[in-house]
């Protein structure tokens, strides 16, 4: 018996199931995160004359993609929408993408939006900044996309017990080793020769991924010595 398109074509989902379907990989996932990153025109479910939303196997996996590159990946979302025009294909000049992303931090985001983008609630926030770990730019003004990464990390390592004033610790190491950083950049910088500051902005990723390659390495030392292993 001949197979009818009706049988072949999947049952649309509701938000809720398509939710429900997400959590299974991304315990943080909400319907009003979905319903941001419809507004943010990343993901597009059809409509039923009724206003309902509807996603098909497309849209669940398009979401899926954006949900893992925020998370492995800590990609602002202007980043993200270039990744899926650019296709799962070409990913040749993400890094180049990435790091303009992170060095140019353009956003100025809300409390609000802060919290909704990484599923931080307001307390986390609160605490984060008590400890210095992020803050906003100037008086009343709002958070970067590299705020908002720092935040999702946070979020990854409180999962393990380590809470904003344990990370305290990392935030003041780090501050010192930019200290040595902007000493070898920042002439570049600062530079009104715009290749010399695009390299001077080059220098300072490759520098900024080196300190945290060694970082790596003498945290994985440090602790499995410590552990007598």
């Amino acid at each position: 018996m001949a197979t009818t398109d009706t049988a072949r074509e999947p049952k649309p989902l509701t938000i809720g199931a398509v939710c429900r379907l997400l959590k299974e990989e991304f315990g943080d996932v909400s319907i009003s995160k979905i319903r941001f990153l419809e507004d943010q025109n990343l993901v597009t479910p059809r409509r039923t004359a009724g206003g309902y939303r509807l996603y098909g196997p497309d849209d669940l996996e398009r979401l899926r993609t954006i949900l893992r590159l925020q998370r492995d990946e800590f990609l602002p979302l202007r980043v993200i929408r270039q990744e899926l025009v650019a296709g799962a294909t070409d990913r040749s000049d993400r890094p180049v993408r990435r790091r303009n992303a992170m060095i140019e931090d353009q956003r100025s985001l809300a409390r609000e939006d802060l919290m909704r983008e990484s599923g931080a609630d307001a307390d986390f926030v609160r605490e984060l900044e008590d400890f210095g770990l992020i803050s906003p730019a100037g008086s009343g003004g709002g958070y970067g996309d590299l705020e908002l990464d720092v935040v999702r990390i946070a979020l990854q390592l409180a999962g393990y017990g380590l809470g904003p004033r344990h990370l305290k610790q990392f935030h003041t190491a780090v501050v010192r080793a930019a200290g040595l950083l902007d000493g070898v950049v920042a002439p570049s910088l600062r530079s009104r020769n715009a290749d010399r500051r695009e390299a001077g902005l080059e220098d300072l990723a490759n520098l900024s991924r080196l300190a945290a390659d060694l970082t790596e390495r003498i945290l994985l030392r440090e602790v499995h010595g410590a552990s007598g292993a």
